[in-house]
């Protein structure tokens, strides 16, 4: 991407290279809001230290690692999280089968192996190309990455995958085989998170879907400033057996 008048040149980062501050990042009126610099190579310890900072990697096979720190940020407050009339249904219906499990971590590389095969209407492939899969594997081998999932006979249906450092958390992909299946996976990480006070999860970027579950837009700085301050908290157990949760069942919402 070549920089307009409006827009300074890209940084690219060499292998060790420090992330310019997400206030350099590229504003509104430029060709790409929100981008911030550019690498050849990707790995987890690089992952690491741009989640820490509020930065993600974003792109497509064939081109260079782009990273991102967009303003505003997109997130969701778990305590504001919609549960429509309909998707209660389902979850009440689906919590009731004997054949159902709503599990953290029982295979993060399906999920993210699954994300990365499902292709959204409009988009010409996947964004998740072999390195981000590696580099995240290996986040999640150090217990900084895992993946909600949701089980149907002994079979992952839908799921999706997220960074957490201390209760800074960072939603990334999702995918179903079954209706409303990727929305039931959210509502296992929502609850969790309304259990253990965290009070924000990243959506990076607004969707009116996420929208219509409760995300809403929140200017970079305050953004930042929050998750720095999660970060120090301590570290989430996120629970390996299938949990039942009385709260969301019972929503208002």
């Amino acid at each position: 991407m070549q920089p307009t008048a409006s827009t300074p040149p890209l940084p690219w980062l060499e292998p060790g290279e420090p992330f310019p501050a997400p206030a350099q990042a590229w504003g509104s009126s430029s060709a790409a809001p929100g981008l911030l610099a550019a690498s050849g190579t990707l790995d987890a310890d690089q992952l690491e230290c741009a989640y820490r900072q509020g930065i993600f990697p974003w792109y497509s096979e064939g081109q260079p690692v782009l990273w991102w720190s967009p303003d505003p940020r997109m997130v969701l407050d778990p305590q504001a999280f919609r549960l429509h009339r309909s998707l209660l249904k389902t979850l009440r219906r689906e919590c009731a089968r004997p054949d159902t499990e709503l599990v953290f971590d029982r295979d993060f590389a399906q999920v993210i192996r699954h994300c990365g095969q499902h292709i959204r209407p409009g988009q010409n492939g996947s964004w998740i190309v072999p390195d981000i899969v590696q580099a995240y594997t290996e986040l999640h081998h150090r217990g900084l990455a895992h993946s909600a999932e949701l089980w149907q006979g002994g079979q992952l249906v839908a799921g999706l995958y997220f960074v957490a450092l201390g209760h800074a958390v960072f939603g990334e992909s999702m995918f179903t085989t079954v209706r409303d299946g990727s929305k039931l996976a959210l509502c296992l990480l929502v609850s969790v998170a309304r259990q253990q006070g965290i009070r924000m999860i990243d959506c990076q970027q607004n969707t009116r879907h996420l929208a219509s579950l409760g995300a809403t837009e929140m200017p970079r700085e305050r953004f930042l400033s929050h998750m720095h301050s999660a970060q120090q908290q301590a570290a989430v157990n996120w629970p390996s057996q299938p949990l039942y949760w009385d709260a969301l069942l019972q929503d208002p919402q």
